[in-house]
């Protein structure tokens, strides 16, 4: 079942979410990149699939859980990738901007996400944060 019809994906690639991000998230496809992976997880955030979010994360950082159903006032609104380098072999950067409300306040989320590649699949594996972009 899907959470969001076909329209604009929330990742901001500017295509209908069917032929973007749902393909990962719904669909199984495995992303090609960090940047695809860094986008369907944004979606995944902003969509409520918290075990898509957990089955990309890295096994060796991987929290138990998310508890995305938690209500925390957090609504994300927009995401601006800065940087998508191409990997060096099976290690790759997104530095990306979210944005964000929560509790009717806005808010920015600057990040440096770190992915690597195992068996041909990438994994979320950690990200600096910088609080103040």
């Amino acid at each position: 079942m899907s959470k969001k019809k076909d329209s604009a994906c929330p990742c901001g690639s500017g295509l209908d979410y069917a032929d973007c991000c749902r393909r990962f998230i719904e669909a199984g496809q495995k992303a090609a990149t960090p940047e695809q992976l860094m986008r369907s997880r944004y979606c995944a955030y902003r969509l409520g699939y918290e075990s898509y979010l957990l089955a990309t994360w890295h096994r060796s950082t991987k929290p138990a859980s998310l508890n995305l159903d938690d209500a925390t006032g957090t609504k994300w609104i927009g995401l601006e990738i800065l940087s998508a380098p191409p990997p060096t072999g099976d290690e790759g950067f997104v530095e990306f901007i979210a944005r964000f409300r929560q509790n009717g306040r806005a808010g920015r989320m600057h990040e440096r996400s770190r992915f690597w590649r195992e068996a041909g699949e990438w994994f979320y594996v950690t990200g600096e944060v910088d609080s103040d972009p």
